[in-house]
């Protein structure tokens, strides 16, 4: 197993502020007339401005690193090149940039779905930063960004309340079909390949745990989704106005 090549906590403080000077710079933008009425929702655009940017970044980074070391796909814990572990703490940095900026905003009571997620896939990700196990897996982990694209996009043009543009439209069928292809495909192929470390006491059986976690908060994810997107009438309008997972 090659030897970490960068001292790991650099790394993850150097990405996390990255992320936060993005933010500061993201806010000096113009704001939508219909965001910028509503703090939260003024809130809530310049946070999704960070997730989309890190979204695009890490989706198409974990294509080129998957395609640069394709072992990455079937040597899952053993497999490890330098670009997918500065991925790994690039990604592990902006969730520790973004559960600080949902507790310091207090927003941690309506986003505690999205705290728990964070936290877990802290979790994973630290596996990979400093014990350089696992590196494929969080590189595989990481190819729901390219989904994230597509999502965090919709959530935007809902914020805005833009869901009668075309483009919203369009982006529904897409995000349908990315989130397929990038979120529930890759998590069925690691859930199946970690189901091996099933009974043992190992990183392995804890990245299971982890796993099995996400796929619960996944499927719950997809439904809601679905329902909001597909069949809106069986969707009350008020139901989780306030909550940053489902808008």
């Amino acid at each position: 197993m090659p030897p970490l090549l960068h001292p790991a906590l650099p790394l993850l403080l150097s990405a996390t502020l990255t992320f936060r000077g993005l933010r500061r710079a993201l806010c000096c933008l113009p704001l939508p007339a219909h965001v910028r009425a509503d703090p939260l929702r003024t809130w809530r655009w310049h946070n999704l401005l960070v997730s989309f940017a890190h979204s695009i970044v890490s989706g198409i980074w974990a294509l080129l690193c998957i395609w640069q070391t394709p072992e990455l796909l079937v040597e899952i814990e053993t497999a490890w090149s330098l670009s997918g572990y500065l991925l790994v703490c690039f990604s592990a940095g902006y969730f520790i940039h973004d559960t600080v900026d949902i507790v310091i905003s207090h927003q941690a009571r309506a986003s505690w779905e999205y705290l728990v997620h964070h936290v877990m896939a802290m979790g994973a990700f630290f596996s990979g930063i400093f014990w350089s196990s696992f590196v494929g897996g969080g590189v595989l982990t990481l190819l729901v960004e390219v989904s994230n694209i597509f999502l965090t996009f919709r959530m935007m043009m809902k914020i805005n309340n833009a869901q009668h543009l075309l483009l919203y439209r369009v982006n529904k069928y897409v995000n349908l079909v990315m989130y397929f292809l990038f979120r529930l495909a890759p998590q069925a192929y690691l859930t199946h390949y970690f189901l091996r470390y099933l009974g043992q006491r190992t990183l392995g059986t804890f990245l299971l745990g982890i796993l099995l976690m996400l796929d619960i908060m996944i499927l719950i994810y997809f439904s809601r989704l679905l329902r909001s997107d597909f069949c809106p009438q069986r969707v009350p309008s008020q139901q989780h106005k306030d909550k940053f997972l489902t808008e």
